[in-house]
Formats: C-alpha cells, sequence, structure tokens
C-alpha cells in the first residue's frame, strides 16, 4: 500500500521529500506536483519503474518519456546544446516547457527517440520537484499523470492515491496545479518549433507552430 504525503506547496518539508527519495532509489513510481500537472517519476535508469508508468499510462513501446533536471546545468550532461539553444533555454527555464533536444551518450537508449535520437528534457518552475531532484542528485524519469479513458490530468492528490494506490509507492500532495500539460518544443533542428502547446506562453520563444 502506497503513501500520501501532504506537503507545503512553497515550502516542501525535507524530511517528507527524503521519503519520496528513498522511494525512488529503492525502484519505487511516485507520484508529484509541477509547474504544469501532475507528474508520475522514477529513477532514470530502472527498466521496471518505467514499464510500470507505462502500465499505468497504457502507453506503447513509442511513448517519450521526459528528463526532469534542476537547472542548465544538467541538461547539458545529457543534451546537447549549442548557443542559440543554451540562449532559448536560459530564458524559459525554469518553466512550463519541454525541449526535444538531441541526447548524449549519458541517456539510456530505451528513453530515446530511436529515429532521432532525441529525449524530451525540462526544468519545472516548482519548489516539489526542485527540492526533490536536489536531494536525489540526479534527473527524473518522467510522464504528465493522465490516465486512459480520463478527459483531463488529474489534480486532487487524495484522488490520485485512491486511484493508484496498488500501483505507485507515494503520491507527494502539493495542492492543485493545474489542468494544462507543458509547452512542447522542438529544439533538435535549426530553429525551434511549437510541437504542442500547452501552459508555456509559445511568445516567450519565439518559436513557430509545427
Amino acid at each position: 500500500m502506497s503513501q500520501i504525503l501532504e506537503l507545503h506547496p512553497k515550502n516542501p518539508q525535507v524530511r517528507l521529500v527524503r521519503q519520496a527519495v528513498a522511494a525512488v532509489r529503492a525502484g519505487g513510481v511516485i507520484v508529484y506536483p509541477t509547474d504544469s500537472c501532475y507528474a508520475l517519476g522514477c529513477a532514470i535508469g530502472d527498466k521496471a519503474a518505467m514499464e510500470q508508468i507505462a502500465h499505468i499510462r497504457q502507453t506503447d513501446k513509442h511513448h517519450h518519456f521526459t528528463l526532469v533536471c534542476r537547472d542548465l546545468s544538467e541538461i547539458a550532461r545529457y543534451a546537447r546544446v549549442e548557443n542559440w539553444q543554451y540562449r532559448l533555454l536560459k530564458a524559459a527555464t525554469p518553466g512550463p516547457y519541454t525541449f526535444i533536444l538531441e541526447a548524449t551518450k549519458e541517456v539510456p537508449r530505451r528513453l530515446l527517440n530511436p529515429k532521432r535520437r532525441t529525449i524530451g528534457i525540462r526544468v519545472p518552475d516548482h519548489p516539489v520537484p526542485l527540492l526533490l531532484l536536489e536531494e536525489l542528485g540526479e534527473p527524473l524519469m518522467s510522464s504528465t499523470l493522465s490516465l486512459p479513458g480520463d478527459e483531463y490530468p488529474l489534480t486532487d492528490a487524495a484522488e490520485i492515491h485512491a486511484r493508484l494506490k496498488h500501483q505507485v509507492a507515494l503520491v507527494l500532495d502539493g495542492g492543485n496545479c493545474g489542468l494544462d500539460p507543458t509547452t512542447v518544443v522542438d529544439l533538435a533542428g535549426g530553429a525551434p518549433v511549437i510541437v504542442r502547446i500547452g501552459k508555456g506562453d509559445p511568445a516567450r520563444l519565439g518559436a513557430t507552430a509545427s
């Protein structure tokens, strides 16, 4: 049976966040709040946990996971970033954007787009995941908490826990996050291209729609 831990949304309790970190390191899947929606997260190299997330969401092998990072320096370890890309990332992070970039060899192959060798990466503007990432010391492999058959992502942690308590290790309750997913921006070409419009303002990026 999983736990639900109620966190202060602006000043999350370190001891509770460390429980989540312990669950991730033990191979568990956790639910945590972000600056867009609630998300499912697990350790970056954990194949079984990744498969559990795919099972919860009922996705196929082509589903793209996202690496949720602490800051720009961590992004540079997992993605190749040119100067023009760096300037855009610096202007838009932290924030509700997911960026598609060419991956480095640090990224497990199972996370890559098989044709383009790209990875989705983001830095959330929310104190809970930022503290979680700081305590974990590495990115989270992550996916938006959108369940099969639901029109919208879940926003109430108690409902999330009631529905997923047998499938996740714990739920971090950070209050209502909202319904809008991240804006997805492809930076793997020569110019930024909006793949999905979400919570992040596309005008901030100077990108075109795909």
